[in-house]
């Protein structure tokens, strides 16, 4: 008989208690997310860490006393998880540098929580199966120790990459892989005629990339978004 997979505990951080009431609602759909508690009060939030020890926070950003970015900076280290649910898009330059996993806006939409909670599951098991591949650049390929296995992997099989915290995801048709090194660090090692960043989040192969659209394009079998400040070097692309 199979065991059961460990749920994902989670604690909500917001000072506006509707707002927490209908994230507690929409949660109810994922039952491997495990509702620890919820706090209006950011000073509570924080100490109750400490007992609680959550692997995923959802934190608002405009609050009294500390700012969900305060917060984050905090505990960073202590939870490993953590996504703004925020009305300010402003702040999320500062969130994704702080290492989020994921930036929502209010009011929260379900397609888009979706979207988010598979990014929180897949980053979730793949660290729990790995623990973070180690990875070494070479001219060619990429060197991926996976546990006592080495994997040599070319950089022509790479589709996409993906900012996962301080992880970086690597999308190959036959398997996905998960380093740690973050996608700046392997945007300072991959050529730059082979491989663009198009969002805070995501770096394509040229060579994948099939069909480019106003705000979005497909690489491989995957649609990628392109992010606002990305777009004027993306749509210089050549199809």
């Amino acid at each position: 008989m199979t065991a059961p997979q460990p749920k994902i505990r989670f604690i909500a951080i917001d000072d506006n208690p509707l707002d927490l009431l209908f994230l507690s609602e929409m949660v109810k759909a994922y039952p491997f997310l495990e509702n620890c508690g919820t706090f209006t009060n950011p000073l509570e939030g924080y100490e109750a860490r400490q007992y609680l020890k959550p692997d995923l926070v959802f934190l608002d950003i405009e609050m009294p006393a500390f700012t969900g970015i305060e917060l984050l900076r905090k505990f960073r280290d202590e939870v490993p998880m953590a996504v703004f649910i925020t009305s300010h898009p402003d702040f999320a330059l500062e969130g994704f540098e702080l290492s989020a996993l994921d930036y929502v806006l209010k009011p929260i939409m379900e397609e888009r929580f979706a979207v988010t909670v598979a990014r929180i599951r897949e980053f979730w098991e793949m660290r729990q199966k790995s623990q973070a591949y180690e990875v070494l650049f070479e001219r060619e390929t990429m060197t991926i120790k996976e546990g006592h296995n080495v994997v040599k992997l070319s950089q022509r099989d790479i589709v996409y990459l993906e900012a996962m915290q301080d992880y970086t995801k690597i999308v190959t048709p036959a398997k996905n892989y998960l380093t740690l090194s973050t996608l700046s660090c392997f945007m300072e090692q991959l050529p730059s005629d082979r491989f663009m960043r198009v969002h805070r989040s995501y770096a394509v192969a040229l060579g994948q990339v099939r069909e480019l659209r106003p705000a979005e394009l497909v690489c491989g079998s995957a649609v990628i978004p392109i992010g606002k400040t990305y777009r004027p070097i993306v749509s210089k692309l050549k199809m």
